[in-house]
C-alpha cells in the first residue's frame, strides 16, 4: 500500500482535470486518518498498522515530535504481535522510531531479530550498521558494513554505508554515494518530496562541515524549494549564514526551524546569533527556555545542547555527569568527544586526553574534535601536538563556529610567539 490512499478513494469517480491539490503534508494527514479508520474496524490488521506506523513515523520526521515517534512505535508494535513474519516494515519502522527516541541498545535488539528473520534482506543488514555506529560498536559494523560492500550503492543502502564512509574520515566517497543516490531518488516515479529533500540536507550538512559553504547553500537551497518547512534544512541554512557571519539571515532560518521542532541544537545558534547581533537579553531567553526543559529529560540527552552550555562554561558538573553516564552504552567517536570536553572544562586535562584519543580513533575528518584536541593538549603543555590538532581542524573547515576558529588562531599565535 502507497501513500494518497484517501485522496484516491475521494477522488475514484472525480474529472481529473477537477481535481483539487493537496499537499504532501495534506496527503499525509488524511491518508492517517484513512488507515486509524481501518484499524478501528479491523483491530487484526497487522499490515494497516504496520502501515499505520509508517505514516506517523513520516510525520515525525517532517516535525511531528516525540508524540508521533511513540504513536510508530506502539502501531509497529501492535503489527509484530499479530504477525512477526514477512512484516519486514513494521520491524524497520520499529527500530527507526526507537532510534529516534535515542533507545539506540532496543533499536538494535529489533534489527538484529530482523535480520535474523530475512538474512538477504539488504536494508535492514544497513540499518543494523547504522544502529551500530550510534552505539559506538565499531568493530560489529565493520563487519555489517563489510557484507553490504558490494550493494552500497543501492539506494536503499547507499544513506547509511555514506554515513559509515564520514565516520571514518573517507567523506569523498561518502559525498559521491549520496549525490549518486539523490540522483536516483529524483528520477524515481512519485518519489516524495520530503525524501528528496533529506538526501540535500545530508548534502548540505556534509559540505558545510568540510568548509565547503557555498557548496552547502546550494544544495540546502535545492531543498528547501522542494520542502519550505523542513526544520533540518531550515537549521542547517542557519549555520551557513552563521558561518559567513550573517547574523539576522541566520536569526531568521533559525527562528523558521524552531517554529517547527524545538530542536536544542538550533535554540544554541539562536544564542549565538542573537549575543553577536548585541541582543543578549533574547540570547538569554532561549538559553533560559531551554536548559531546565532539556537537562531534566532522564531518557534523552542532547549532544549540542551539552556542548553548547561546556562551550560557555555552564553546568560543567551537570554535563559532565550525563556524558559519563551515556558513555557506558553509547561509546561513539561523538560521545567520547563530548566526555573529553566536559573533563577539560571541569580543570581534568589528563584525563580528558584519554578519552579524546577514543574519539580520534577512527580518522573523523571533523574539525571541532581536532579543536578539542588540540586545546586538551595545549592545557597540558604539549604545544607541539597541539598546534597539529589546531593546524588540521582550521585545514578541514576554517568555518566549523562562529567563534572558535578565531580563538584557534589566537592560540597558535601564542604559541608561535612563546617559541620565538
Amino acid at each position: 500500500m502507497g501513500s494518497a490512499f484517501a485522496v484516491a478513494r475521494s477522488l475514484e469517480t472525480a474529472d481529473a482535470s477537477a481535481a483539487p491539490r493537496f499537499s504532501e503534508a495534506e496527503v499525509l494527514e488524511m491518508d492517517i486518518q484513512f488507515f486509524q479508520a481501518r484499524v478501528a474496524r479491523d483491530s487484526l490488521a497487522a499490515r494497516d498498522f504496520a502501515e499505520l506506523s509508517r505514516l506517523y513515523l513520516q510525520r515525525a520526521r517532517g516535525g511531528g515530535g516525540d508524540g508521533d515517534l511513540r504513536r510508530a512505535e506502539n502501531h509497529a508494535r501492535r503489527s509484530l504481535g499479530l504477525r512477526a513474519g514477512r512484516n519486514g516494515e513494521a520491524f524497520q519502522v520499529l527500530a527507526s522510531s526507537l532510534m529516534g527516541q535515542h533507545r539506540f541498545t532496543e533499536a538494535r535488539a529489533v534489527a538484529e531479530r530482523l535480520t535474523t528473520l530475512e538474512p538477504t534482506y539488504r536494508p535492514a543488514r544497513a540499518m543494523l550498521g547504522d544502529i551500530q555506529l550510534e552505539l559506538g560498536d565499531y568493530e560489529e559494523a565493520r563487519r555489517t558494513f563489510g557484507m553490504l560492500y558490494t550493494s552500497r550503492g543501492d539506494l536503499a543502502v547507499a544513506p547509511r554505508y555514506a554515513r559509515w564512509e564520514e565516520i571514518r574520515g573517507r567523506t569523498a566517497e561518502a559525498r559521491r554515494l549520496l549525490r549518486e543516490a539523490r540522483d536516483e531518488a529524483s528520477g524515481r516515479h512519485a518519489m516524495p518530496a520530503a525524501h528528496l529533500a533529506w538526501f540535500y540536507w545530508r548534502l548540505g550538512d556534509l559540505a558545510l562541515r568540510q568548509g565547503r559553504v557555498r557548496e552547502a547553500e546550494a544544495e540546502l537551497e535545492a531543498g528547501l524549494a522542494l520542502q519550505p518547512d523542513d526544520h533540518r534544512l531550515l537549521d542547517a541554512l542557519a549555520r551557513t549564514a552563521a558561518a559567513r557571519g550573517r547574523w539576522g539571515e541566520a536569526i531568521a532560518y533559525g527562528e523558521r526551524a524552531i517554529a517547527r521542532t524545538l530542536d536544542p541544537g538550533t535554540l544554541g545558534l539562536l544564542y549565538q546569533a542573537y549575543t553577536a547581533s548585541g541582543d543578549s537579553v533574547k540570547a538569554e531567553e532561549y538559553y533560559r527556555a531551554m536548559s531546565v526543559t532539556v537537562l531534566g529529560q532522564a531518557d534523552t540527552f542532547h549532544r549540542l545542547w551539552g556542548l553548547f552550555l561546556l562551550d560557555r562554561g555552564r553546568e560543567v558538573s551537570t554535563v559532565l555527569a550525563r556524558a559519563e553516564s551515556e558513555i557506558e552504552v553509547r561509546r561513539d567517536v561523538y560521545g567520547w568527544d563530548l566526555l573529553a570536553w566536559a573533563l577539560y572544562r571541569a580543570g581534568r586535562p589528563a584525563e580528558a586526553r584519554e578519552k579524546m584519543r577514543h574519539a580520534l580513533a577512527l580518522g573523523t575528518r571533523d574539525a571541532s574534535l581536532f579543536y578539542h584536541a588540540g586545546m586538551i593538549e595545549s592545557a597540558l603543555g604539549r604545544n607541539a601536538q597541539a598546534r597539529r590538532y589546531l593546524e588540521t581542524a582550521l585545514e578541514i573547515n576554517p568555518q566549523w563556529d562562529p567563534f572558535q576558529p578565531a580563538e584557534t588562531k589566537q592560540v597558535l599565535a601564542r604559541m608561535a610567539v612563546g617559541e620565538e
